[in-house]
This record gives structure tokens, C-alpha cells and sequence, in this order.
């Protein structure tokens, strides 16, 4: 008669998975990479009303002040009535500098929003396409949305320029939530 080991009886051990652990959801990410400090990225990415017209951030922001709103999706629900709204109505809009909403979008997407959301241009906010997510990438502010909007999008953030540089970020913990990347946090 061979020996057995007394556990040897015992039914196969398989690991156990907590049915408490949460599965990740589309938007849970990273951290984001963008820090106080950084210059933005010198690209020649983003598209203002056509795909010809390209805008370069960092020249814009050369020597000047302002905010970059970042949006996940054009028309979408929070953005065209909660978010970029919340700037365009804001008492101190007129006292920060150059303001830019940035989408991963075409710029024709971008150009039929803005003209929705200010049709007469009294903000002066200005609505740019990153249709390749070049510029979004850059500042590692990108995620995978596919499960809702198809592909790569941006993280919903505010970006504070300083001459050029990354004074202040609030970029959604969540990447599409509202609750640090208002208007009302980021100017008071």
C-alpha cells in the first residue's frame, strides 16, 4: 500500500475572486501624465474650422495667458450643457487670456459646435479639433473610449496657461465626470 498524504483526500484549491473587487470600468485610467511646470507640446496638430487651418498651442500661448478646456466628445451631454457652457458664462471668462475647447474631433464637428454653442462669438472662445489625438497623446490625456464614443478620446480637463506653461491642471479623476474640471473650481 503506497502512502498518501492526508491532503492528498482533499478537493483541488482554486483562488478565490472577490465579487467586492470593482472591474474597471471604460474610464478608469491612469493618472495623467500633464504636471504644473510643463511647457505645452510644440505641435502643429490641432484644426480650427477646416483641416487646413492648423493651430499650434504653444505659439498661441507664447507670452500669453489662458485656460485649454478639454471635452471628450463634442454634443455630448455634460459638454454642451454643463461644461463648456459653464466657461461661457462665467463672470471672469473676459479676464483669463485665450481660451481654447479642445475635442478629439474633426474640425468640422468642432466648427458646428462652437457655432451652437456661441452662433454670434461674443466669448471669444475658440473650438479645436485634435481628429488624430496627437495633441491630446502629447499630454497624456488620452483613454480608451471605444465602449462609448468609438475609439481614443480626450479626458475631460481645464488646463490654466501660464506664458506658455502649465500653471494649474484639473483633469477628471474618472476622465468624463464634472466635478473638478468646472468652471466655477478652476476660476473661482
Amino acid at each position: 500500500m503506497a502512502f498518501r498524504a492526508p491532503f492528498s483526500r482533499l478537493p483541488l484549491l482554486r483562488p478565490v475572486v472577490s465579487a467586492t473587487v470593482p472591474r474597471r470600468a471604460f474610464h478608469a485610467t491612469r493618472a495623467a501624465a500633464v504636471r504644473v511646470g510643463d511647457p505645452l507640446p510644440n505641435l502643429e496638430v490641432l484644426c480650427e474650422d477646416s483641416p487646413g487651418n492648423k493651430v499650434n498651442l504653444s505659439e498661441e500661448f507664447n507670452g500669453g495667458d489662458g485656460i485649454i478646456i478639454g471635452v471628450p466628445a463634442a454634443f455630448s451631454g455634460a459638454c454642451s450643457t454643463t461644461h463648456v457652457p459653464g466657461y461661457m458664462n462665467h463672470p471672469k471668462l473676459r479676464n483669463v487670456g485665450r481660451v481654447f475647447v479642445v475635442s478629439v474631433n474633426d474640425a468640422f464637428v468642432m466648427k458646428a459646435w462652437g457655432e451652437q454653442l456661441d452662433p454670434a462669438k461674443q466669448t471669444g472662445i475658440r473650438f479645436l479639433g485634435d481628429p488624430s489625438a496627437a495633441f491630446t497623446k502629447a499630454l497624456d490625456l488620452d483613454f480608451d473610449g471605444t465602449a462609448i464614443f468609438g475609439g481614443v478620446r480626450g479626458k475631460r480637463y481645464a488646463l490654466v496657461i501660464e506664458n506658455g506653461h502649465v500653471a494649474a491642471a484639473y483633469v477628471e479623476p474618472d476622465n468624463t465626470g464634472t466635478s473638478v474640471s468646472l468652471a466655477k473650481n478652476v476660476l473661482g
